[in-house]
């Protein structure tokens, strides 16, 4: 095991994370996939160090964005856990270390994952918050 508890042999221990999320990133590009949002939530969670959130038109342009990414993520090596892409209204990947959500404007916008996982977000609710007390 590395020291950020993921096994020596995965692709994305001996790639690098900033290598995986350049992958997904690049075949979101080339679909035309809006609205890219990246962020660092390794000081948050465990389960990832980096999220990669974006739109896609349509329940087909969501399908298509999320197929692209698993296509070009068994073509380097890694073994991707996808959920949703039958229904493509939200399309997860797991890629070890970078996780993709790739979602429909409506879906996206219901969620509002940046708020979630963004600290400097919930930081300035926080400081708001105090400031009126």
């Amino acid at each position: 095991m590395t020291p950020d508890n993921k096994p020596e042999n995965t692709p994305t221990a001996a790639t690098g994370d900033a290598a995986v999320l350049k992958l997904a990133n690049d075949a979101i590009e080339e679909l035309k996939g809006e609205s890219v949002q990246v962020l660092d939530v390794s000081a948050l969670t465990t389960i990832a160090d980096h999220m990669l959130i974006c739109n896609g038109r349509s329940a087909r342009h969501v399908k298509s964005l999320g197929e692209s990414v698993v296509t070009r993520a068994k073509q380097a090596g890694l073994k991707p856990r996808v959920e949703g892409l039958d229904q493509a209204e939200w399309v997860l990947i797991d890629l070890n270390g970078v996780v993709v959500h790739i979602m429909q404007p409506v879906s996206r916008a219901y969620y509002q994952l940046e708020k979630l996982w963004d600290l400097d977000v919930g930081d300035q609710d926080n400081a708001d918050t105090q400031s009126t007390h």
